[in-house]
């Protein structure tokens, strides 16, 4: 039996229709429309589905409608599963490391620099963003240790840093080289008063990162006594010391509450917001 549609059924498909078209104009007047893609770099023992909450967002938010994923096996070899299409705007890429809890940083930037190869080759990008959470704060740090100097590699032209851990961590069973010195404290320029190793290696930055290339914004939570409950914010602030003598723009936000707690920041909607705005915001 052939059941003709309703007026009622077909106007709001209409009106549908009409306001689906509305919020894609939107988006367009909110957000730059560009090829450059943005990826993610999850925590330690953690995936790529941590990364999903924001990339979500910002598909929802209409920034993008394109996600695909770089899995990173043990032996840093890369594999892209989806497409980013002719035409694409504002894809992301999410990134996944089979191994998670690697503390060798120099070894988050050899399969950082990986992933931009395989995106690189497969799409001829030109420029990158990059966001880190947590540990995945590393890969974008010894990214550019390795590669700001490249004429080769795609510029990276913003980067996200949430949750790092930067002047160390205060946990009794990490190596004394990533260990929190006791005592820290940030002069006005970020500066720490002790530095373990590792931090004196990242000040490299300082003379590598290109001069007025790359807008730096550093997102920590505090949910009392200045930590996120993981990692002591002074400890998150010591990034401003890295990279902002040569960055083009350093900006530092707090989020309070709940979803401040470390964990939690990737899964925070006002992290989503500041993401998106700074990351695609016209």
């Amino acid at each position: 039996m052939h059941v003709k549609p309703s007026k009622l059924f077909i106007a709001a498909l209409l009106v549908t229709g009409l306001l689906t078209g509305c919020a894609r104009r939107l988006a367009t007047d909110r957000y730059v429309q560009s090829a450059t893609p943005t990826l993610f770099f999850h925590g330690a023992g953690s995936s790529y589905r941590a990364e999903e909450h924001m990339a979500q967002a910002a598909k929802k938010a209409g920034v993008t409608n394109t996600i695909i994923r770089a899995m990173v096996d043990r032996q840093g070899q890369v594999r892209l599963a989806g497409q980013i299409k002719p035409g694409a705007v504002n894809p992301i890429v999410e990134v996944n490391y089979a191994d998670n809890r690697q503390l060798n940083y120099h070894q988050h930037g050899v399969w950082a620099t990986h992933v931009v190869q395989a995106l690189q080759r497969q799409y001829h990008i030109k420029a990158i963003n990059m966001v880190g959470h947590s540990l995945g704060n590393m890969s974008l740090i010894y990214y550019s240790l390795e590669n700001s100097q490249s004429q080769k590699l795609p510029k990276l032209r913003k980067q996200v840093d949430i949750a790092g851990h930067f002047a160390g961590l205060n946990f009794r069973d990490v190596p004394a080289a990533i260990q929190q010195p006791a005592g820290l404290k940030l002069n006005a320029a970020g500066r720490p008063n002790h530095m373990n190793a590792t931090y004196r290696d990242m000040t490299r930055l300082r003379r590598v990162l290109p001069k007025g290339q790359v807008r730096v914004l550093n997102l920590y939570g505090n949910i009392g006594h200045h930590t996120d409950g993981t990692v002591p914010n002074v400890s998150s602030l010591a990034l401003k010391y890295l990279v902002a003598p040569h960055a083009k723009s350093y900006q530092e936000h707090e989020f309070t509450g709940k979803l401040a707690r470390h964990s939690k920041l990737h899964e925070n909607p006002q992290v989503d917001r500041v993401l998106i705005q700074f990351l695609w915001g016209r």
